[in-house]
């Protein structure tokens, strides 16, 4: 199964702060980033076989409808990490003893009152699961960098941990092979 998978634009978000599940606005050159991708995007033929999901923050619904995809199915598995009380504080100024322990150990060790990389990979299996169920062979994405961090070692292309050593910056889009 082929999965496109898009990285939302930029978001207007300080450098070096933690944003992870939350829904940021987006940066003000996003129609400017959306029409790169939407032109990227018609360099495939979808039809009625092929299936189109985002995740429901903004920034990919919001990608998923400018790109003609208004009827995207949201899909809450499909979320970035959930970073829980760091959410929106500069990385620099987190005061949490949990934070070097999650250094330590960010594959196992979840953030404080937020995910581990283990359960978002086992979210994001969960969604790949449900899509091999469907049998479908090519799907749409619009999605987070953790998301494609997950689906690369879902697919066998990365261990976990070199999961973010090359992510896609945000508004690329790759093709990720997954098994059936």
């Amino acid at each position: 199964m082929l999965l496109i998978c898009v990285r939302h634009t930029a978001v207007a978000v300080p450098k070096g702060v933690c944003y992870g599940r939350t829904d940021v606005p987006l940066a003000a050159d996003f129609e400017q980033e959306a029409e790169t991708i939407a032109q990227k995007l018609r360099t495939y033929a979808f039809d009625t076989s092929d299936a189109v999901y985002t995740s429901p923050l903004n920034r990919c619904t919001r990608l998923a409808d400018f790109c003609g995809f208004p009827w995207a199915i949201r899909d809450s598995r499909l979320l970035e990490m959930d970073f829980g009380r760091w959410e929106m504080q500069p990385w620099q100024t987190i005061d949490d003893p949990v934070l070097k322990v999650w250094f330590d150990d960010w594959i196992h060790q979840p953030t404080a009152a937020g995910d581990s990389f283990m359960a978002m990979l086992s979210r994001v299996g969960t969604f790949v699961d449900g899509l091999r169920d469907r049998a479908h062979r090519r799907v749409l994405l619009f999605t987070h960098g953790g998301v494609i961090a997950c689906l690369n070692v879902l697919s066998g292309a990365n261990e976990p941990q070199n999961a973010f050593r090359s992510l896609p910056s945000c508004g690329s889009v790759v093709e990720i092979e997954i098994e059936d």
